[in-house]
């Protein structure tokens, strides 16, 4: 599905959410081999994930970041990408009801606007974003954010293990990815931005990937902020920021 670009900001954000809605039906019908609690925010979280939209994700902007799935206490509580709890209140202002999904890890229950643990990795974005742009409105003219996958993989075992979109079976993996990438074509046509960031390595993998070699724009990539890459641990704003300064996007 290739779409033009709207004409306006309206024809713009009414294309955007009429995409994601698209997007959100289609990974429904993808099945499974993981012994795996799978959520798709897109759907039980979709109120809060259009309200983002319209506010701060679908209007033509410079740069657009990708990271890879939803995090735990992040978007798969808040359907806002990176959506740590502080920064969706109190930077983003959005309230919106969210549901559950049809089933859930006894472990990750879905707390929505309620939920009290911080997702680290979106703190640290957020807070980015929050620091140099001050307002989300501001932030929205120059930036927006996407995740590559909507899906939570959480395995069932105690800990509720995250499972990443790259380690599912082969064929599995594929047929996800093939709706992945037409999806964010479409964005990139859509909102028609000049830088393409990854946050991670495989954001910037799939970024690649769906330019084609487009030279029109540029790829680059961030380390991504989770507590869990031993780099992001120290300076991580630093590093990310003098990125962002190098290519002139800042």
């Amino acid at each position: 599905m290739v779409l033009a670009r709207g004409n306006g900001v309206q024809d713009t954000t009414f294309a955007v959410i009429k995409r994601t809605k698209l997007f959100a039906e289609q990974v429904e019908t993808l099945r499974f081999s993981c012994d795996c609690y799978i959520y798709n925010p897109l759907d039980y979280a979709w109120p809060m994930h259009e309200a983002y939209l319209s506010a701060y994700a679908s209007k033509p902007v410079k740069t657009l970041l990708v990271g890879m799935n939803p995090g735990p206490f992040g978007m798969a509580q808040t359907g806002v990408p990176f959506g740590e709890i502080g920064a969706v209140k109190t930077f983003l202002k959005l309230s919106q009801p969210i549901g559950k999904p049809p089933t859930e890890h006894p472990a990750r229950p879905i707390l929505g606007l309620e939920t009290k643990r911080s997702e680290v990795s979106g703190k640290r974005l957020w807070g980015l974003m929050e620091d140099h742009y001050e307002t989300a409105e501001a932030f929205s003219q120059e930036m927006a954010i996407y995740n590559y996958c909507p899906l939570v993989f959480m395995q069932r075992t105690k800990t509720a293990k995250n499972l990443t979109p790259d380690k599912l079976a082969k064929g599995e993996r594929l047929a996800l990815q093939t709706i992945c990438d037409a999806y964010l074509g479409d964005i990139i046509t859509l909102l028609d931005p000049t830088f393409l960031i990854g946050v991670g390595v495989y954001a910037y993998q799939m970024l690649e990937k769906v330019n084609k070699g487009d030279e029109r724009r540029i790829v680059a990539s961030i380390l991504h902020p989770s507590p869990g890459n031993p780099q992001a641990n120290k300076g991580w704003d630093e590093k990310a920021g003098a990125v962002f300064r190098n290519l002139g996007i800042w």
